[in-house]
């Protein structure tokens, strides 16, 4: 994986990690729940696994797992890790 640019979860591989840079524009109140979530700038996270039929995935963050629909984790703005 390239660190060099911005990716997106879409274009992860399972056992992939990536830190969060910032988000895509959206709705303040979606932001606030991602937020909630422990999605912030500088986590780490890690692709776990992906659903059979692409939806949803499961990310590990900051000790636990999370499953987020694609549409949600396409606001993500990530650099991959080395």
């Amino acid at each position: 994986m390239n660190n060099d640019r911005t990716l997106h979860l879409a274009q992860m591989r399972p056992g992939e990690s990536a830190v969060i840079t910032g988000y895509l524009a959206g709705g303040r109140d979606y932001r606030r729940k991602l937020l909630s979530f422990g999605l912030t700038a500088g986590t780490k996270i890690t692709l776990l696994k992906t659903a059979p039929l692409g939806d949803p995935v499961e990310i590990s963050v900051r000790g636990y797992s999370l499953s987020l629909r694609k549409t949600e984790a396409a606001v993500l703005e990530l650099r991959g890790e080395a």
